[in-house]
């Protein structure tokens, strides 16, 4: 077996962190979240030739889905998001009522190397604190260490420039947040996040898709952070319509950057 030598190591993490991260300053797509609905959004859009990166705050991709229903690695589906799991490969049952259930572990795991294999870029453990707002629009984002983050530190962050942003933040709608806050207000009734309503599967699972749309110039809400913005109901441990929401949110984007 060949030596090992420690520094050499370390400079091979470096030195390809530094060409891979240098090459994402400026793309196509920032998604922020790597859950169910930022991962098929970003695999539909590398599919389509655009050059998208996540940035994931935690250290594991995967969202609410890797915890299935209160830790039970199961996760349901409706028969509507069948064609992206068969797509994937992911393995579904049909339940006697008529549902469909999946492995929640192997559903993160197999939607996780789709968007790489498309060409999809995911950076772990970073967090999105802030965008980059030009005339009237947003074009890019404002990324530090999640653990400088936690740590309550006072390190300057570093930017990243893009064509579009998915806000795929999860109930807490980070970056839609930071948008109202600081740029102006969003395409909402109120002009701000409207909030999310208690969990509700039925409703939740179809407003999830229909409130997938741009929210401000530039940024768009997919998956649970859409329901939080426009006020509709958390849906639980089914997601299909998350599914669905990434589809959904690349078709439109990919539709409008062809009009810019």
């Amino acid at each position: 077996m060949a030596q090992i030598d420690d520094i050499e190591v370390t400079r091979a993490i470096l030195e390809r962190f530094g060409r891979e991260m240098g090459g994402a300053l400026n793309v196509d797509v920032v998604i922020g979240g790597a859950g169910p609905a930022g991962l098929v959004a970003g695999q539909r859009l590398a599919e389509r030739g655009l050059k998208v990166t996540i940035f994931e705050r935690k250290l594991a991709p995967g969202g609410g889905m890797w915890g299935g229903g209160m830790t039970f690695p199961v996760i349901v589906v409706q028969e509507a998001s069948l064609p992206i799991l068969k797509g994937a490969g992911i393995r579904v049952e049909r339940t006697k009522k008529g549902y469909y259930t999946a492995d929640s572990v192997e559903a993160v795991a197999k939607l996780c190397a789709g968007a790489i294999d498309a060409g999809v870029r995911i950076y772990n453990a970073v967090s999105i604190e802030d965008v980059v707002f030009r005339k009237g629009r947003i074009g890019g984002v404002v990324i530090n260490w999640s653990a400088v983050e936690i740590a309550g530190m006072h390190v300057d962050p570093l930017s990243i420039g893009s064509r579009a942003v998915v806000d795929a933040t999860g109930h807490a709608a980070e970056i839609c947040k930071v948008t109202q806050r600081k740029a102006g207000e969003l395409r909402t009734p109120s002009g701000n996040l409207e909030g999310e309503k208690s969990m509700w599967a039925e409703v939740g699972e179809r407003t999830v898709v229909e409130n997938t749309r741009e929210v401000f110039p530039g940024l768009y809400v997919a998956g649970m952070a859409a329901n939080a913005v426009y006020g509709a109901p958390r849906m639980g441990p089914i997601f299909g319509g998350m599914l669905l929401s990434g589809e959904r949110c690349a078709q439109l984007i990919v539709r409008d950057l062809k009009k810019r």
